[in-house]
């Protein structure tokens, strides 16, 4: 996927590095003042990516800018994601292979739109209707991952609880056989009676970017850690493998799924 650049993005970006730079503040300095990451403000500087109304902020007061910086806020739009999620959907978009293990609920990439309105707009503290759509909106562009070309190996294992929550309706199991049948993606699910204690200990996700670096990726109710530390990664890897085995296959997996979508 192309990254899309955007004039009023380079133009937001360029004076927040000529105001940094001035005032000489640091790159790491900004990053920890905005909760970023230090690659995702020179991607902002850059144009890569839009500045946010967040680093904006910090960036103004950092650098004494006197509401200069801020004012640039009226001409970016806001974040469609929560902020401690950015940096992995950034990455995200530049896969060629991701492997996804779920405990809680249908990932992102594989909900229908009502599902994932149901989840979003059950958020606590509560979202407001125009946050949950845009939300709802960035969920669904995501999934371009799934049928974009050249085609990306995707692979999702669900612990057999995420297909038995409140927000999982008939449409929803119809949905995972549909994608299930693509040819760069398996789905498979992993039943209450084959649980081990590795598929216990929460979600998470490896991918490989185009440019061959690994991630790992866990999330969390208020933290998530993206990390390309390669102990963590091929610690997640073998954790993944593990539950892989145990689970049921991509066949049998879509006949476990079909049950659940008879019974509703």
């Amino acid at each position: 996927m192309s990254v899309q650049y955007n004039s009023t993005w380079r133009y937001s970006g360029n004076q927040l590095k000529r105001w940094r730079m001035k005032a000489n503040v640091s790159r790491e300095e900004l990053a920890a003042a905005a909760n970023y990451a230090p690659d995702t403000i020179k991607a902002m500087e850059q144009g890569v990516r839009m500045p946010t109304a967040r680093v904006l902020d910090a960036a103004d007061l950092l650098c004494g800018a006197e509401g200069l910086l801020c004012a640039a806020k009226d001409y970016v739009k806001p974040e469609k994601f929560p902020a401690r999620a950015l940096d992995f959907m950034e990455y995200e978009k530049q896969a060629i292979s991701l492997w996804s293990y779920e405990v809680a609920w249908i990932p992102g990439l594989l909900q229908t739109e009502a599902c994932a309105r149901r989840l979003i707009g059950n958020h606590c503290p509560p979202l407001d209707g125009a946050t949950v759509e845009e939300r709802v909106a960035g969920r669904m562009e995501r999934q371009a991952l799934l049928t974009c070309t050249p085609p990306v190996a995707l692979s999702f294992v669900l612990y057999e609880a995420t297909l038995r929550t409140p927000q999982v309706d008939k449409e929803q199991l119809v949905r995972l056989l549909e994608v299930g049948r693509c040819n760069n993606v398996s789905v498979q699910v992993l039943p209450f009676a084959r649980a081990i204690p590795a598929a216990l200990l929460g979600p998470m996700v490896v991918l490989e970017t185009q440019d061959r670096e690994r991630f790992a990726f866990t999330e969390g109710p208020s933290a998530s850690e993206l990390t390309s530390d390669s102990a963590v990664v091929s610690s997640h890897t073998e954790r993944l493998s593990m539950i892989r085995m145990e689970a049921l296959g991509t066949e049998e997996s879509a006949l476990f799924i079909e049950r659940m979508a008879e019974e509703l």
